[in-house]
């Protein structure tokens, strides 16, 4: 008896994840276990209990990461080999920074952040060139770009980590520290769930507008470089010494990252629409469809939502463990209560009104300025226990 190809495809859905995973998937976990494993008994002085967990919780993370986004895969990777390498020239000798050509030039933090800098800006001009001559093959090299400033990003970050504690175990910390850190890690994120976002719709188009954003923050980064010579590593102050800081913060800018990239669909979406209005499709084949823009605006900001959830309820019991509270209408907290509001509303008439379209584009577009005023606003304008994130 014949088996049709709709029997084949129904029985395929019906098997569980685990079955439908290769070799190659289990390869990959192992991998990510042997070097989890093996970071765990190379630092375990440095880590207390929690520190340990938040260590196999994360590669438990990444290996279903790289499960469902294979792409994650090549990247982890890179980066693993690349800052590897560049422990390796280090050994216990910071000063090798200025001196092994490999460190000053291209694999010290400093270097990949510039490099990373470098790479997202001219991402994004090739991003716009690829839109305006329809040319696959620009879209494609924009793509690269992007993937390897990313991969610089992460990289910077990983150095930096590793030079921290070559200044002195006292003075070693996770890079989510400070304005400069995490405009960073703000970059790579939101760059991150774009790339996914390409990958799943097949489309490069979206990637100028997104990269804007992206450009922004590296322009203050670099602005903050050489004005306010914030590269320099410095000691965590009391208040951040904590195991709070490692899963606090990175939730939160995946929230950022996905508030922001929202807000940029947004403009697409806002162009797409009043230039099909005026001019009968015109830009249909350039830009994508309003349906898949109003899609990808709400799944990045159900994303976000959820990330920024989880990374408030992670602020309230560093709070509590803190400064003895939960909460205190400190300016800091009390934005981000005003950002998951106006986020929690959106997704609420999103979800039970049915609203979509330009008001939710426009929506989106607002609740960026809500969001960056939050982010950085607070810190520049606003005094309070938050304060040692100031400019």
């Amino acid at each position: 008896m014949s088996v049709t190809h709709q029997e084949l495809q129904r029985n395929f859905e019906q098997r569980s994840f685990v079955q439908t995973l290769n070799g190659f998937d289990w390869i990959w976990a192992s991998l990510v276990l042997l070097g989890t494993v093996y970071a765990h008994h190379y630092y375990d002085a440095l880590m207390d209990g929690y520190e340990v967990a938040i260590l196999y919780g994360s590669a438990l993370g990444l290996v279903a990461l790289g499960w469902r986004w294979k792409a994650m895969r090549g990247l982890s990777l890179a980066v693993a080999v690349i800052s590897l390498f560049a422990t390796w020239i280090y050994g216990d000798e910071l000063a090798l920074r200025d001196q092994n050509f490999f460190l000053k030039f291209l694999i010290s933090s400093q270097s990949a952040i510039m490099w990373m800098s470098a790479l997202y800006v001219g991402a994004t001009f090739t991003y716009f060139l690829a839109l305006l001559r329809r040319s696959e093959f620009i879209g494609k090299v924009a793509s690269a770009m992007t993937w390897s400033a990313t991969t610089m990003g992460l990289v910077g970050l990983m150095v930096r980590w590793r030079e921290s504690y070559l200044m002195g175990q006292d003075i070693g910390h996770i890079p989510v520290s400070n304005l400069y850190e995490v405009f960073i890690l703000f970059a790579i994120v939101t760059s991150l769930i774009y790339l996914y976002y390409e990958g799943r719709y097949r489309t490069r188009a979206m990637g100028g507008f997104v990269l804007l954003v992206i450009s922004a923050a590296v322009a203050f980064l670099l602005w903050y470089t050489f004005d306010r010579q914030a590269q320099e590593i410095q000691p965590l102050i009391p208040a951040l010494q904590s195991y709070w800081m490692k899963i606090h913060v990175p939730a939160n800018f995946v929230g950022y990252g996905s508030f922001s990239l929202a807000a940029m669909i947004g403009v697409a979406y806002l162009i797409q629409d009043r230039r099909q209005s005026r001019t009968g499709h015109a830009m249909a084949s350039r830009i994508p469809a309003l349906e898949i823009l109003d899609d990808i605006m709400y799944k990045a900001i159900a994303l976000g939502f959820a990330f920024f959830t989880i990374a408030t309820v992670l602020g309230a019991m560093w709070a509590a463990e803190a400064w003895g509270g939960y909460w205190s209408w400190d300016p800091k907290e009390t934005w981000a209560l005003i950002v998951w509001l106006n986020y929690a509303a959106w997704l609420h008439l999103r979800l039970t009104k049915g609203w979509r379209g330009r008001v939710m584009a426009w929506w989106a577009v607002a609740g960026l300025l809500v969001t960056l005023f939050a982010f950085l606003g607070v810190n520049m304008f606003l005094s309070g226990m938050h304060s040692y994130g100031g400019l």
